[in-house]
């Protein structure tokens, strides 16, 4: 990993994604990062910064308790336009 002031590449990304999925007791495969990336760079954009994580965030709550009808990636995808509109 990249230490403070360092550039980051893709595998930093990579690599911070596997210890988290290990941390929390989830498969790497089952995080879909670009699609996190777009929908908090989509609502960080038409909304506000901070949206982005708080988006992305409540996206998971919601996911993981079942809650919203639709697959990640369409919930995804509607909270982006959503924001943009």
């Amino acid at each position: 990993m990249s230490t403070a002031g360092d550039q980051q590449t893709p595998a930093d990304l990579d690599a911070w994604v596997d210890q988290v999925a290990a941390v929390l007791g989830l498969e790497p495969s089952e995080v879909p990062v670009g699609e996190i990336l777009d929908l908090t760079r989509r609502v960080a954009h038409g909304i506000a910064r901070p949206a982005g994580p708080v988006t992305a965030f409540m996206l998971g709550l919601a996911v993981g308790r079942g809650t919203a009808s639709g697959t990640t990636t369409e919930l995804a995808d509607g909270l982006g336009a959503l924001a943009e509109r």
